[in-house]
């Protein structure tokens, strides 16, 4: 049986554990606030041109048609935006979304696709990708508790000239959709082409008028489409991120406190032991004399 005092020393050690994970748990709490305000913000807005986008998708513009909207028979050429964390104790969320990448990166081979380019957004997507030996067009890391979109833009816009040029056939967007603090699902949705599939079939068909005319509007809309999505999808992890990261630290709080009261019972059996022993020998040696 150990000593007390190497007892007391691992008490010690936990307790200081346990301070640290309750500190992260309370900066998390107050963050994972803030994110979620700055992600419900930014909902009605990335719904209403997602829907925009589905109307525009079903609308017959026979003088204009821009190259995102043109589906192409086979998605032989891969493109995947990847959304995780810059760091890491937050539970399994960036495990889980880099598992369902994985799924459909094996998926899409399995459907014939002959090469994947990743753009990661997020520290953790960015090692997994390399070490998984996949191409990294482009990636943006250090991003801070706050999204901007002029981080984003540089990255993405990649991926965007990439497909307009030819070079891929579907942009894809990995990343993990907030539910709310104690749930959180990843998601792997298609960006490009848009196709109503995707987009939700709107009800009916809408036409619209353009001013001045329409490839200048569409090539405007549809690209700030593509960035609002992405830094919806950033907002969206950033909140998961702050929830998973609360919910770990204050589930590791938790275990220090049951793992120092579990060393506390073994430290007063220990002692008890130890006086037990001592009394026993003045016994004896009374005895004796």
């Amino acid at each position: 049986m150990a000593s007390g005092k190497e007892i007391r020393t691992k008490i010690k050690s936990v307790q200081n554990t346990r301070k640290i994970t309750k500190a992260m748990e309370m900066v998390a709490a107050s963050k994972m606030r803030k994110a979620q305000e700055r992600m419900r913000a930014a909902r009605p807005y990335a719904e209403k041109i997602r829907r925009l986008a589905a109307h525009l998708s079903q609308a017959n513009i026979t003088e204009y048609q821009h190259p995102f909207l043109v589906a192409k028979d086979e998605a032989k050429r891969i493109g995947l935006i990847v959304v995780t964390t810059d760091k890491g104790l937050c539970g399994g969320l960036n495990t889980n979304v880099l598992r369902m990448t994985v799924n459909s990166m094996k998926e899409w081979e399995g459907q014939g696709a002959s090469s994947i380019s990743a753009t990661c957004i997020g520290n953790k997507g960015y090692g997994f990708m390399q070490r998984m030996g996949v191409k990294v067009a482009s990636h943006a890391i250090q991003l801070g508790d706050t999204p901007h979109l002029e981080q984003l833009i540089g990255p993405v816009k990649v991926m965007l000239d990439a497909f307009q040029n030819g070079e891929l056939d579907a942009v894809y967007l990995a990343y993990t959709r907030f539910i709310n603090t104690m749930k959180q699902e990843p998601q792997v949705e298609q960006l490009l082409p848009l196709n109503g599939d995707h987009l939700g079939a709107p009800e009916g068909s809408w036409d619209y008028l353009y001013e001045p005319d329409p490839q200048v509007v569409i090539d405007e809309l549809l690209v700030r489409y593509v960035e609002a999505l992405v830094y919806q999808a950033v907002a969206e992890n950033m909140a998961s991120e702050q929830s998973a990261r609360m919910v770990a630290m204050k589930a590791a709080s938790d275990n220090a406190k049951n793992v120092i009261g579990e060393l506390q019972l073994v430290y007063n059996k220990t002692r008890q032991a130890a006086i037990t022993k001592e009394l026993s020998e003045i016994v004896g040696g009374a005895a004796a004399v």
